[in-house]
């Protein structure tokens, strides 16, 4: 082939013309790139458009399950087991085919690329998050689901029927593991890197796997601890403590009218009788915790009445087990009960009226107190007109023990369904006007990890948890007349860290002539150095684990607190005394809190509603550099 040669004088470059083969081998090469490119494009395109089919089986299904849930709960509500068998039937047919596209080879492959991958991988965890909960907790429920009919608690014969609990209680306690590990397997996806059409589903799961965990757990722990603390394997005998919120206590009120109730195959009956006044002060003192004597001095170890001036109810009861057991030495005591007049009221709510033959001795008179108790009239009969119609303490007691002994009657007489009772008395326990502590190690590490122990620390209290309690310092009745509210606020950031405002509001309604027309006993007679008819109040704060106590302020104006800790949470008290009529404001500052989840609050409960006293939070504005 010929050639041009820039030596000639042409001024061109010498273009040499390639063999036919070299031009060949080119093209074939551009063609098996081209062939490889569209290969690739068409694999892309396919596995895209496979994804997509998943993608959408995923939607269906978990839109359908979301679908059929509020089914569920509405025929669960209703005790149609049959309907929903049929319906967990249906969830199981939903999450199985959700999982399975979640599990495809091709998305779990597709799981590990950036960007989109963490969006596929979190909806494989839904799924199978999803497939569990139905399969490992629904479907074992519902199949046990005559079992947990909180109807076939209803007493029969006084005798509360435990066989259908325990057929349950396996069931119950798998459900709430698997539930609980569920829950933790979504709270372990980092939301950060997900796009909206996929955080949005993980954090409705979550939240309602939060509520669900929170019921069962509650389920399963009652499951367990219910036959064997009901006598179900051997008779079990509680010291019951009646608080007084007339005289407020941490925990509630005074523990003033005392009984043992024993529990044998379910079947509950008052076994003794006793009163804080009649047991007399404990000379030494019973030993208590060193760090909490410091905070409320050794009365909690000379008096039953004050056993609970601590908040911590694990506390309290044993230290007036061991003050019963002192005193009635040939009394075994299971574990302790605290109950106080509203719950009770809320129990008579359910089982309609009570007719009282209070044990009096012959000839006392009742005076205008009435004879029959209803929710209405039970709280102001027991804190207030009882002090106006009977002088003498023991016998005030003695009506105490009465009225409740009318009331386990009557809730032993099977005459209302169990679920209402059940219903009834969580709402008790929700108010923390019932409080439980066992003497049996196994059964105490359950309530020590629920609200129903009243613990101060430990797995039951939230990490930002801040409590407000009340400690009568006027030694009388007068607490009938308070009112209060309590709110948090949360302050402006400093170096780093949230701080918050415990504000209490109290006001002392008694009449103007309280001191005239309240009888000696309502009013103290102002043995403690408190006026007639005025209040004094020992207001105990107490903030998070490693926050700090600040300043504390009454109306405004800076007052001096006491600061302690107690189980590494910082404790401010602050005195309070009101005239009648006369309202304050306390401010309780905590500075230094490390914690960032919300803020939860705690206060003693009082013959006023949780929810009157309990403000919403209070959030600062205008704060700058958060």
């Amino acid at each position: 082939m010929p050639t041009e040669d820039p030596t000639e004088g042409t001024g061109r470059v010498r273009r040499t013309v390639q063999p036919a083969t070299g031009r060949r081998k080119r093209r074939k090469r551009l063609l098996r790139w081209g062939v490889g490119a569209l290969a690739v494009l068409v694999l892309v395109g396919g596995a895209t458009a496979w994804l997509g089919v998943r993608a959408i089986e995923i939607k269906d299904n978990l839109d359908a399950t979301a679908q059929l849930l509020p089914k569920l709960k509405n025929q669960l509500l209703a005790n149609d087991a049959s309907s929903a068998s049929d319906t967990v039937a249906s969830l199981a047919e939903h999450t199985a085919a959700a999982k399975q596209a979640g599990s495809d080879p091709l998305w779990k492959l597709a799981s590990s690329l950036p960007w989109l991958g963490p969006n596929l991988a979190a909806a494989s965890e839904i799924t199978t998050t999803a497939d569990d909960v139905v399969r490992l907790a629904a479907q074992p429920l519902v199949g046990t689901f005559e079992s947990l009919d909180w109807k076939s608690l209803t007493p029969v014969d006084g005798a509360v029927p435990l066989a259908p609990l325990q057929k349950a209680a396996p069931s119950v306690v798998s459900a709430a593991n698997s539930v609980e590990l569920s829950y933790e397997r979504l709270a372990g996806i980092d939301p950060a890197p997900l796009l909206p059409q996929i955080a949005d589903p993980l954090d409705s799961a979550k939240v309602q796997l939060d509520e669900l965990r929170g019921l069962l757990s509650t389920a399963s722990d009652a499951a367990q601890l219910v036959p064997p603390m009901m006598g179900a394997e051997a008779p079990r005998d509680y010291l019951l403590l009646i608080q007084n919120n007339a005289e407020v206590r941490a925990s509630g009120g005074i523990p003033g009218a005392l009984a043992v109730i024993h529990a044998e195959n379910g079947k509950i009956s008052l076994a003794a009788q006793d009163s804080a006044s009649a047991m007399g002060d404990f000379t030494p003192p019973v030993k208590v915790d060193a760090e909490q004597e410091a905070i409320y001095s050794n009365r909690m170890g000379s008096y039953m009445q004050d056993v609970n001036m601590t908040p911590d109810f694990p506390t309290a009861a044993s230290t007036a087990k061991d003050m019963w057991l002192q005193r009635h030495p040939e009394q075994p005591i299971d574990g302790v009960i605290s109950i106080d007049p509203v719950a009770l009221a809320l129990v008579l709510k359910t089982t309609g009226p009570i007719t009282v033959a209070p044990a009096l001795p012959a000839g006392v008179s009742l005076g205008d107190l009435p004879t029959q108790l209803t929710s209405t009239n039970l709280v102001p009969v027991l804190l207030s007109q009882v002090y106006a119609e009977i002088e003498e303490p023991a016998l005030q007691d003695a009506y105490f023990a009465a009225v409740a002994k009318e009331v386990f009657d009557v809730v032993a007489s099977g005459k209302t369904p169990g679920d209402k009772l059940v219903q009834t008395l969580a709402t008790g326990v929700s108010d923390n006007r019932i409080l439980m502590w066992s003497a049996h190690g196994d059964e105490q590490a359950i309530l020590g990890d629920v609200g129903i122990g009243g613990a101060i620390s430990g797995p039951s209290v939230p990490a930002a948890g801040f409590g407000v309690y009340f400690n009568d310092g006027t030694g009388a009745k007068m607490d009938y007349y308070v009112k209060r509210t309590v709110q948090l606020v949360q302050r402006c950031n400093a170096g780093g860290y949230a701080e918050y405002t415990a504000k209490i509001t109290m006001t002392n309604t008694a009449p103007a002539d309280a001191a005239t027309s309240l009888p000696a006993y309502v009013t103290g007679d102002a043995v403690f150095g408190v006026p007639h008819g005025s209040v004094a109040t020992n207001v105990v704060a107490y903030g998070p684990t490693q926050a700090r106590t600040q300043e504390a302020r009454i109306d405004g104006k800076v007052v001096g607190i006491s600061s302690h800790s107690h189980d590494e949470r910082p404790v401010g008290i602050v005195r309070v005394q009101l005239a009648p009529g006369q309202q304050q404001t306390v401010e309780i500052d905590f500075s230094k809190v490390v914690q960032t989840s919300p803020a939860q609050l705690s206060v003693t409960p009082t013959i006023q509603k949780k929810s009157d006293v309990i403000l919403p939070e209070q959030k600062v504005t205008g704060c700058t550099g958060e």
